[in-house]
């Protein structure tokens, strides 16, 4: 009998379903020779401390650093006290009973670094040591569950990957339990201090741009604002200096020389120069700039948008959804102008979808060296029928970025108009001559500025116009935003380093905070543990929060920088680097950090005010 092992009960019954297995059993499903179980997500973890002898919170436990880490059923809260969850108990003995008596094993948890680690604890929890193969698949569609049984892999291929995962989930441990002893016994134990390898330089972040906008001095300035007229058409020009005080700003608007028609000069064109720019279409969607996304124009978490995605991929809609990666290779690319036709009668996109069915189609997603497990996130193909708002919304982001990315160029052309009227004034405006990839949406260019004009007149060097209104603006400068959760999850991306360029920040994915799949558990720790809460769009820090981060705020712990770094080590771990010297460098960390904490004393911060 070959048993086949998924990450859910929902993905074990698919794949039963494509095999014609239907036979239902207590904890899995059989037929056709084959057994379908499951797990529950994580059935084990690396055992509490008390497991090793680290009983209670004392000092003299600390550093805690277990020769050798070992394997403990999920717990559960109970009237009892914690204890095994039984039925985790019960899933681990059906699926040892099945071990036992298969002929092969076959891995069909995701496929990715936390699946890779779900199957590995359950295998060496149970004491297997049977040869098993891999599925390693992008899309939960029939065609696609049965070609990746054609071609399953050597467990042992992925083996580095397990390696990672596996230094990435003792790392966490160690500093984890380490910091939040130390800390919280620094502090007199009056509250559980919880510290992270990753949550706290993601706080740390928060805070710091919190205290950077509250304490914030804004700065006050002046402008002068004028309208011209052309034949009709009336536009705005800006003066081309800032003005400190009112006074200077006063002087200006009082030289502008023409407020009506009849006088000699009124503004005098000096230049007008007219660029045109090519705006290249954007990359397809991972699941961090798909968070994003969703955040800016739907307001969904990064969780509720994980949560949808995953729901749309079990109903086989979309490729899989933990990707870190934007590009798909040459493989991929072969399928997509039968993809793209697939959508022609979308009520949304079936004009544009129609347009690319018969253009050349753009390649800027297309390299096969940039795609790591799993290429970027595509839509299937597979017709969706009623699906819910939330679901349907999320949806046609990935049809609607996929039509985008190999769409044409949006052509603009940029004109600026430098006026003379006592001083220099300058017009902006931006016009689109070929909407291209825009057109899919259709939606307004972000990067333009209040100041820019809608459209300009033709206008002529050295022609004279009337300027038929003036007004003198009184500006403020502005802090930066607080973090909402799509400038944090780019924030995070880079760790911290502020990074428009989607391709620059891509480059620097690898020493990110965390991971595509794990940020916007990330944000929603920090928000049960009550260090930060969500206010209206922004994230903001509790007092608690604020209190942790002026203790660390110093510390490596809270150094955004050096998790990245990390997190770029463990990627190297995937590829084959050393495990000795990361987990030697990792304790070596803990001891240090612990030590620092140790000395901390806990400072309650001013309770803070709602920023308006």
């Amino acid at each position: 009998m070959k048993v086949i092992i998924a990450e859910k009960p929902s993905v074990a019954r698919e794949i039963a379903r494509v095999f014609g297995a239907n036979t239902k059993k207590d904890g899995y499903l059989e037929g056709k020779g084959y057994t379908f179980t499951w797990a529950f997500g994580h059935l084990l973890q690396l055992a509490p401390p008390q497991e090793y002898g680290f009983y209670g919170w004392n000092i003299r436990n600390l550093p805690m650093l277990p020769q050798k880490f070992k394997l403990s059923v999920r717990k559960v809260k109970t009237k009892d006290g914690i204890v095994e969850d039984p039925a985790v108990r019960k899933q681990l003995d059906i699926i040892q009973r099945l071990f036992d008596e298969a002929t092969e094993i076959i891995v069909a948890t995701d496929a990715g670094r936390e699946g890779e680690l779900i199957f590995r604890y359950i295998y060496y929890y149970l004491k297997c040591k049977k040869p098993f193969k891999r599925l390693w698949i992008s899309s939960q569609t029939d065609e696609a569950i049965k070609n990746g049984f054609r071609n399953l892999k050597p467990g042992t291929e992925y083996d580095t990957l397990f390696n990672s995962a596996h230094c990435r989930s003792q790392s966490d441990w160690l500093v984890g339990m380490n910091a939040t002893q130390a800390l919280s016994i620094s502090c007199g134990n009056r509250s559980v201090l919880s510290l992270g390898r990753v949550q706290t330089p993601t706080l740390a972040m928060i805070c710091a741009r919190y205290l950077e906008n509250k304490n914030f001095v804004p700065q006050q300035y002046y402008q002068v604002s004028i309208q011209l007229d052309k034949d009709g058409q009336v536009f705005k020009a800006i003066s081309a200096k800032s003005y400190k005080t009112k006074e200077d700003a006063e002087t200006i608007l009082e030289k502008v020389e023409d407020i009506a028609s009849g006088f000699p000069n009124g503004g005098h064109i000096t230049s007008v120069e007219a660029k045109p720019r090519k705006e290249p279409p954007p990359l397809l969607h991972d699941l961090s700039s798909l968070q994003q996304e969703a955040n800016k124009k739907m307001g969904f978490t990064a969780e509720q948008t994980l949560g949808i995605l995953q729901n749309l991929y079990e109903g086989k809609l979309i490729t899989y959804p933990r990707t870190g990666s934007r590009y798909i290779g040459d493989d991929v690319f072969a399928g997509i102008p039968e993809l793209i036709s697939k959508y022609k009668d979308h009520p949304e996109f079936g004009k544009q979808a129609t347009f690319l069915t018969g253009h050349k189609l753009g390649k800027r997603s297309v390299n096969a060296a940039k795609v790591t497990d799993h290429h970027a996130i595509l839509p299937t193909g597979e017709p969706a029928y009623q699906l819910s708002g939330d679901r349907q919304a999320m949806f046609n982001l990935v049809v609607g970025r996929m039509l985008e990315s190999f769409h044409q160029e949006c052509i603009k052309e940029i004109t600026k108009i430098t006026i003379e009227s006592g001083s220099t004034f300058t017009a902006s405006g931006t016009v689109i001559s070929s909407a291209g990839w825009r057109s899919v949406f259709n939606e307004a260019d972000e990067e333009k500025k209040d100041e820019e004009n809608a459209s300009l007149p033709k206008v002529k060097r050295d022609e004279n116009l009337p300027v038929v209104d003036k007004v003198l603006l009184e500006k403020q400068t502005k802090p930066k935003a607080l973090y909402n959760e799509a400038t944090l999850l780019k924030a995070l991306e880079t760790a911290g380093k502020e990074i428009e360029d989607d391709e620059l920040r891509y480059a620097m994915k690898d020493s990110g905070l965390g991971t595509p799949a794990t940020r916007a558990a990330i944000i929603e720790t920090l928000i049960k543990r009550d260090y930060i809460k969500r206010e209206k769009k922004s994230l903001l820090p509790t007092d608690t929060g604020l209190a942790v981060y002026n203790i660390v705020k110093d510390q490596r712990i809270a150094q955004a920088e050096l998790t990245g770094s990390w997190e770029k080590r463990l990627e190297e771990i995937r590829s084959g680097a050393s495990v000795n010297e990361f987990q030697e460098e990792i304790r070596t960390y803990t001891r240090s950090i612990t030590q620092d904490l140790l000395k901390s004393e806990l400072k309650v911060a001013e309770p803070h005010q709602p920023i308006k």
